[in-house]
């Protein structure tokens, strides 16, 4: 993968750059402000950025709105979004325009290095991948008219792992079902969501993970 890395603390950018170049990705530019962050996705086209959330000036939020004007720029490009905390206006940002290939996870998840590479690369190839605090803040301002009302309660609970980056047989083995069951949930929460075969099941599997988090 070719990446772009954005964090303003030389030492967080250093420990990143080296991290993925130790995996195998090719670090294309490595960042410390916003501005510098929209020019390098629109002079590289990165197959993914990976973006702190608070940079200079002010230190709020101009790595997210950095992460949106590049978009903007280059429609679609892959951005993962790592932050010390959870904030849920900055995920209703990110997923405003609806393409997917966005993904928001707590600094701590780095940790976890098998767990963060496997959620750049699905995010690098159109999908979402949310922190599990993430979704669940999100899931607590879910609006009244929720779009996902007809979704029993086990397809939310797959859906929201879902939104989690997992697949199918995570998702199994974290619910202890089958991956026969699991298929059926999808397949039932595609059908009611009004996803068809004709969309292919990755871009469904994005519209659903989109329709959850933005409800």
């Amino acid at each position: 993968m070719r990446v772009v890395v954005a964090d303003d603390a030389v030492l967080i950018r250093s420990g990143l750059v080296r991290l993925l170049e130790e995996f195998g990705c090719e670090v294309v530019s490595a960042v410390g402000d916003g501005d510098a962050l929209v020019k390098s996705v629109a002079a590289h086209r990165p197959d993914i950025s990976v973006v702190d959330v608070r940079m200079p000036p002010s230190f709020t939020d101009e790595g997210l709105r950095a992460a949106v004007e590049a978009r903007r720029q280059v429609p679609g490009s892959p951005v993962m979004i790592l932050s010390q905390y959870v904030e849920v206006s900055y995920a209703d940002d990110l997923l405003a325009d609806a393409r997917g290939a966005v993904g928001y996870l707590l600094k701590d998840r780095v940790a976890d290095v098998e767990e963060f590479l496997d959620g750049l690369r699905r995010v690098a190839s159109g999908g979402t991948v949310f922190d599990p605090q993430v979704v669940a803040q999100l899931m607590v301002r879910r609006r009244r008219d929720d779009p996902l009302g007809s979704l029993t309660p086990r397809e939310r609970e797959v859906l929201g792992l879902m939104a989690e980056g997992k697949s199918n047989p995570a998702i199994g083995r974290q619910l202890v079902i089958t991956d026969g069951a699991v298929e059926k949930h999808v397949r039932s929460i595609f059908n009611k969501l009004g996803l068809y075969a004709d969309d292919g099941d990755q871009h469904r599997r994005v519209l659903a993970v989109l329709a959850y988090l933005r409800s």
